[in-house]
């Protein structure tokens, strides 16, 4: 993949996760991909990120991420800044929290890891 087929896979990724398309987003995860969030741990493994993904848009059923910007890293990685709003559903309190995503890509062009930072 190049530089900005990495940057529009990051885009349609982030749009699926606005849309809460994981039927979508399973086809571009790589079946060992690993996952860390500072907001809610280690995942490993496809299946596990999925579970966990299907419960974060469970408990946050109105979850958006607002993209500032995105740029390319040692050609194998998009970083992205993002703001994320929703709805708690358990506490029916708002959630805004900003923070750096960045994706990495496999030579196949699929995600092998995604790491999430706070900002």
């Amino acid at each position: 993949m190049t530089n900005d087929e990495q940057i529009e896979a990051a885009r349609a990724y982030i749009a699926l996760s606005n849309a809460h398309r994981l039927d979508w987003i399973s086809v571009m995860i790589d079946e060992s991909a690993s996952y860390y969030s500072a907001f809610l741990g280690d995942f490993q493994g496809k299946a596990v990120i999925l579970d966990m993904m299907t419960n974060f848009f469970a408990k946050i059923p109105d979850v958006n991420w607002y993209v500032n910007s995105y740029r390319s890293l040692n050609g194998c990685c998009v970083e992205l800044e993002f703001i994320r709003t929703g709805t708690d559903i358990e506490s029916d309190e708002s959630v805004k929290v900003s923070g750096v995503e960045r994706i990495f890509f496999s030579n196949e062009g699929l995600i092998s890891r995604i790491e999430v930072h706070k900002s």
